[in-house]
């Protein structure tokens, strides 16, 4: 369980999360949207411990993130925007490294099983930094994997994914749907229509919608569209 209560971030004077409260329920795989320049990353690495919030609570599967990072930590596999990889390391080589960081027990059997669930176990022997970006991402995923944590936080995963790997992906996050409680953010709509039970929506730093696909009238592209641009519309008159 995810659980967070009057979040909030300043960099200087400004305000980048501004008193967000959500939950995210044990096996639930929630969708965490917003436009660009949102709060949305800035919330993320909060939850994951690389970033302090400047007031708020944060609790992991009942832990205190702020007092007890590393036992918070340790419950979750984070995968940001933008993978930091080691290019100069062979894909499983990579991963071992990662898994003996983490304490993984029987690193060799966790390897081949995050290889296989990311979908680059064919190149499990090759260079990290000769990889495809697509390739890349996946192997960013295996290492959110690795310790199979009962908590991921994606942050774009499936940027510069092609679309087969796009619906592998799909079908990979849909499998934990009651085994693994996700947090998903993403700007591919559609990604959240096929995979989330709930979608949490932020704009300018406030959570303004929390809400299930499906449920409204509309759809969830209209829906982001109103609720994301009335912001911009009341500063441009």
């Amino acid at each position: 369980m995810i659980e967070v209560e009057g979040l909030s971030r300043l960099y200087g004077s400004r305000l980048a999360v501004n008193d967000v409260s959500f939950r995210v329920e044990p096996g639930e795989i929630v969708g965490f949207l917003g436009p660009n320049g949102a709060g949305k990353s800035t919330t993320l690495r909060m939850l994951t411990g690389y970033l302090a919030p400047s007031s708020g609570e944060i609790r992991i599967d009942g832990i205190d993130a702020v007092r007890s990072s590393i036992q918070a930590r340790e419950r979750m596999g984070y995968m940001p925007e933008g993978v930091p990889l080691y290019h100069e390391m062979r894909v499983q080589e990579y991963l071992r490294h990662r898994g003996q960081l983490k304490g993984v027990p029987n690193i060799t059997a966790a390897v081949d099983r995050c290889l296989e669930l990311a979908g680059v176990a064919d190149a499990r022997t090759r260079i990290v930094g000769q990889l495809s970006k697509g390739y890349r991402q996946r192997v960013g995923l295996a290492e959110a994997l690795i310790a199979d944590p009962p908590i991921l936080i994606l942050d774009e995963p499936t940027s510069g994914l092609d679309p087969n790997q796009v619906r592998q992906f799909r079908e990979l996050v849909r499998s934990f749907g009651g085994k693994k409680t996700v947090l998903l953010s993403t700007h591919i709509l559609s990604e959240v229509d096929a995979v989330c039970d709930r979608v949490i929506i932020i704009r300018e730093g406030q959570k303004v919608a929390d809400l299930v696909p499906g449920d409204a009238e509309t759809s969830l592209e209209e829906v982001f569209a109103e609720l994301t641009t009335a912001g911009a519309a009341r500063e441009a008159s």
